[in-house]
């Protein structure tokens, strides 16, 4: 692993999947969506958790701050339903959003699809590592993970001290 390998975390935050009820679909796409994207990365954890902020800010504060991830990524529980609380937990635990990257996910999305801007996606950093919230659907996580991808990279450089060029349009 050279040092422009990415460590990703994945973490799965819902009900149904936590129980079994439900196969992991949105990690799943997490997971292709990197593979496809040929950004140097290695899978350093895959986790499934319950809709529950506490649990939430435990997993991404532990990943964290044992410094085994450069990204942590979670999927499911961004959306507006009673249940959906991924934002609150990532919230409890960043030091500092990075709105840029929720915005622009839910700008390319949305154009096809309106219902995207009722994701409450949080990107943020704890430490050296950047944070994102992704939706849970499989065609949601992956369309919007693809959205960022090409910004992820030069983030995490930022993050952990480099002073990259800036990426400009191709």
């Amino acid at each position: 692993m050279g040092p422009e390998t990415i460590r990703v975390a994945v973490i799965t935050v819902s009900d149904g999947v936590s129980a079994g009820a439900r196969e992991d679909r949105g990690g799943q796409a997490c997971e292709e969506a990197l593979r496809t994207s040929g950004i140097p990365h290695r899978i350093v954890s895959r986790e499934t958790l319950p809709d529950e902020a506490r649990q939430v800010a435990r997993a991404v504060r532990t990943r964290a701050d044992a410094g085994e991830a450069d990204l942590i990524l979670l999927t499911g529980g961004t959306g507006v339903s009673p249940r959906d609380r991924t934002a609150e937990g990532v919230r409890e635990v960043i030091e500092f959003e990075v709105p840029g990257l929720a915005e622009k996910m839910r700008a390319e999305t949305g154009r096809g699809f309106p219902a995207a801007y009722l994701s409450r996606q949080v990107v943020g950093v704890r430490r050296k590592t950047l944070v994102v919230s992704l939706p849970g659907s499989p065609r949601g996580a992956a369309d919007c993970l693809d959205a960022v991808l090409g910004l992820i990279p030069h983030a995490i450089a930022l993050i952990q001290g480099a002073r990259p060029e800036h990426p400009h349009r191709g």
